[in-house]
């Protein structure tokens, strides 16, 4: 039997997609050693555990767990020998049944000093914490700021002191905070365990101080060793600074599992969850949808019936605003409803073509009616992005597409049920604000191998830069051949190319995680499981929208 053009055209999507997967996944594993086998090996050798050996201790067994930025870092600082994961392992899972936010430092990598991009990790681990009221447990292994990039970290308002200032407001709005002091903690970082509820910490390998031995001597003249000066012992027994004394890594993390398992349940947002199914399709067909040249249209409704329970939607206004398709559905069980863009070539109301991807006046205006129901039924939002911008001409002007894209924006912004985003191709320009990009607070953003990030596709952004660049050289009276063109406009795409990849995104934290899209299902259960600790802190209020 004949191969038909549509199965050949998915069976080339889902290879392109599953090398894309394994590329990732190299990346993971490269990743995932940290500083490297030798640093690895010299930490066991001292007695003490990795921060992802700690992780896997700590969390209950076999239990779902999603990796916040672990390509954090990913090709940045490498005159400094790099930053694998940011130097620091932040995971959402479960201890004790008690779904909670673990933050481990990674004392392999430069002994887990802190880069700028630690300290972006950091806070965003704790903005999780208290936009969902989920329990934070920091495992401390730290040599403190990164001397060399110390203005990048130190003092401004985003910078090392913030989480200090966190936790503070975390313990004021009841979230559980414990620390474990497992190696260094040093100078200001020494306050963060002691800022949170509980602290322990491990017997000759933990220590903790405002100041070394080193810088002791240096500064008062007294002569003491670190152990004497912070360990276990001397901060348990004389100074009371931490509540309890372990004698291995191991007996600490069995600490804390004993401690997250006697505190109370958490708060309830009563978001509707049903036993949970799988959709008709197997997961792993959704590799063959999304099509890997990036002007070929697909029908979004089919990856919708590829990601929820029974692949059962319930399509709102499903002939009004075809570029964005909106409806109820479940996911894993959870009530959402769901905002995703059309990348077919389809027609609207009046009969006119529209472009895929393209946000229209009548989509916007539906779009911004549907987040308003979400909010009134109180079921959270998941945005399916593959966006090139709104529409753009006299036409769309004189329509008001400036006025109905700001509708959208603001029922969006506006939204006090929970955001979820996956970024499954493109994600350009003012597309990515209405789709409720990273600025817009979503609880979790991730982004497809596939996805693409940025002002404008690279191939208009190098036409661009490159009439640009032609100008000023034949300004300067410079002859622009077509070779020396091509080569301009060669050299600005491949530029543009690299920093509209989702692992430039990723590792700038744009986006929590690239995540293999057989996975986004349980990435957003996760995600409304951890949403559901806590209850809306207002009313939903739009404020002034023009109609």
């Amino acid at each position: 039997m004949a191969i038909s053009k549509k199965e050949l055209e998915f069976n080339s999507n889902e290879d392109l997609m599953r090398l894309k997967i394994t590329q990732l996944e190299r990346t993971l594993e490269k990743i995932y050693l940290g500083g490297g086998q030798k640093r690895i090996d010299k930490l066991h050798e001292s007695g003490k555990l990795t921060a992802r050996e700690r992780i896997d201790l700590l969390l209950d067994p076999a239990s779902e767990r999603f990796e916040v930025g672990a390509i954090a870092g990913y090709g940045m600082y490498e005159e400094h020998g790099g930053c694998p994961a940011g130097g620091v392992v932040v995971v959402i899972g479960k201890v004790s049944g008690k779904q909670c936010i673990v933050v481990a430092n990674d004392a392999t990598v430069k002994a887990g000093a802190w880069f700028p991009i630690t300290g972006k990790k950091n806070l965003r681990a704790q903005e999780i914490a208290m936009e969902n009221r989920l329990p934070i447990i920091y495992l401390v292994d730290s040599a403190g700021v990164y001397l060399p990039m110390q203005d990048e970290i130190f003092p401004d308002k985003e910078h090392f002191g913030r989480i200090f200032r966190n936790n503070a407001v975390m313990s004021s709005m009841g979230i559980v905070q414990i620390s474990a002091v497992m190696g260094s903690c040093v100078a200001g970082g020494a306050y963060l365990p002691i800022m949170s509820d509980e602290s322990l910490i491990v017997n000759k390998t933990g220590t903790i101080f405002l100041a070394g031995s080193y810088l002791v001597k240096a500064a008062i003249g007294e002569t003491i060793d670190n152990e004497t000066l912070g360990g276990a012992t001397t901060q348990t027994e004389i100074s009371g600074v931490c509540d309890y004394k372990t004698e291995t890594d191991e007996e600490c993390l069995s600490t804390i599992r004993q401690l997250m398992d006697k505190i109370g349940q958490p708060q309830n947002a009563g978001f509707d969850r049903k036993t949970p199914s799988l959709p008709k399709h197997p997961l792993k067909n959704i590799y063959g949808i999304v099509p890997s040249d990036r002007s070929k249209p697909y029908d979004t409704k089919e990856l919708i019936a590829h990601l929820v329970d029974d692949s059962e939607f319930t399509e709102y206004k499903a002939d009004y605003g075809k570029s964005i398709v909106c409806g109820y559905a479940r996911i894993d069980g959870w009530a959402v409803g769901i905002v995703a863009n059309q990348r077919e070539i389809i027609k609207n109301a009046k009969g006119e073509m529209q472009f895929g991807g393209v946000i229209y006046s009548d989509s916007a205006d539906k779009s911004a009616r549907f987040i308003m129901n979400c909010n009134q039924k109180n079921i959270p939002l998941v945005f399916l992005q593959d966006v090139t911008g709104f529409m753009v001409g006299s036409k769309s002007e004189h329509g008001g597409i400036i006025k109905d894209g700001a509708k959208m924006v603001n029922a969006m912004a506006n939204s006090v049920v929970p955001k979820f985003t996956v970024v499954v191709g493109n994600s350009y320009g003012a597309g990515n604000y209405a789709m409720c990009g990273k600025a817009y607070d979503p609880r979790l953003i991730v982004a497809w191998p596939t996805a693409e990030i940025a002002v404008m596709s690279g191939a208009s952004a190098a036409k661009v830069l490159m009439q640009i660049e032609v100008a000023s050289l034949k300004a300067k009276g410079e002859i622009i051949t077509p070779e020396r063109e091509k080569e301009l406009y060669d050299t600005i795409k491949n530029r543009y190319d690299e920093q509209i990849s989702p692992y430039y995104a990723a590792s700038r934290i744009w986006v929590d995680a690239i995540i293999d899209p057989a996975k986004t299902r349980n990435t957003i259960s996760i995600g409304i499981e951890m949403a559901n600790h806590k209850i809306a802190e207002k009313p939903y209020n739009v404020g002034v929208i023009q109609t």
